[in-house]
């Protein structure tokens, strides 16, 4: 069983030199396949660190009334801590909330004349509540309208919620279209690897014809064509590999700065594993499905 398993996969390897030009036509198709299945995966992670970021920064803020006073405020702030939904519960005095607004508008001196001119702090104090999952702060602003004291002015949980759904709804139809490309670019790497093999079958007519005569296995007349097909998928995705290490490394120090220390080259390298295990998989179900497919549609044993 051994030597006739060496024996397949040689003849396999010496079908794929000979095959040349049709053999690199399938390699080429196959990598632009597999460079777009990588080229997902460094997307997916771009909007998923991109979405968490973005959810990290969200945040439910209550704003109070003026008139409210520290001590009920506080209370709120130790009821809404005691829900399991609610990861914090940061307080801004009116007197902060003051000087924040002071320090935004420190160039803008007609707000500030207006401001020294009311005599009076006209800024409410505030809670920022985050919450432990982002599809928990509804029920956090549910709480806050049907239980909440009347010292609360308004909640700023809606513009937020828009942002957070228009963004995943934006990831979600990136995920789609790029399943769309990839099966349309499998699909093209299935039909050239089944040309292959059919032109490799009939090229070697002659000798498929001798072998059947002297007894050859059905298993030792089909394998070498799946693996010459699967040696296709192979060399794609090293190619894709070796050609993602130089893209990944040109492009790195950009991402950082604009997706906030997001560093595809770093990415890459820390997990090169899953990479590996992505696209030669991918590239080796590719070419041997295909192959396989191509030998019992073509080859008649």
């Amino acid at each position: 069983m051994w030597m006739m398993l060496r024996r397949i996969f040689s003849a396999g390897a010496k079908s794929f030199i000979r095959s040349g030009s049709v053999s690199f036509a399938t390699v080429l198709i196959m990598t632009v396949t597999l460079a777009i299945i990588g080229f997902l995966v460094f997307l997916s992670a771009v909007l998923s660190t991109t979405l968490s970021g973005i959810r990290d920064k969200v945040d439910v803020n209550v704003y109070f009334l003026t008139t409210a006073s520290e001590s009920d405020i506080m209370n709120l702030r130790t009821e809404l801590e005691e829900l399991p939904e609610v990861a914090s519960a940061t307080y801004t005095s009116a007197e902060q909330a003051l000087a924040e607004f002071r320090e935004r508008h420190a160039d803008d001196e007609l707000t500030l004349r207006a401001l020294d001119e009311l005599g009076e702090n006209p800024l409410g104090a505030s809670l920022s509540v985050k919450a432990t999952d982002p599809s928990q702060y509804e029920g956090i602003v549910n709480y806050l309208e049907e239980g909440g004291p009347m010292i609360i002015d308004r909640v700023n949980y809606f513009q937020n919620k828009t942002v957070i759904e228009r963004l995943t709804s934006a990831i979600n139809a990136t995920a789609r279209a790029g399943s769309v490309i990839v099966f349309l670019f499998a699909l093209a790497s299935t039909i050239i690897a089944l040309a292959t093999i059919r032109l490799a079958i009939y090229s070697s007519r002659d000798e498929i014809a001798v072998m059947r005569l002297v007894g050859a296995s059905n298993m030792y007349i089909r394998g070498p064509f799946i693996v010459a097909g699967t040696l296709s998928g192979v060399f794609a995705a090293l190619i894709t590999l070796l050609l993602f290490y130089p893209a990944a490394w040109y492009v790195g120090k950009a991402t950082a700065v604009w997706l906030g220390g997001f560093n595809v080259f770093t990415y890459y390298v820390d997990n090169f594993p899953m990479f590996f295990l992505v696209l030669v998989g991918a590239g080796v179900f590719l070419g041997g499905f295909a192959s396989f497919l191509g030998v019992r549609r073509y080859l008649k044993i």
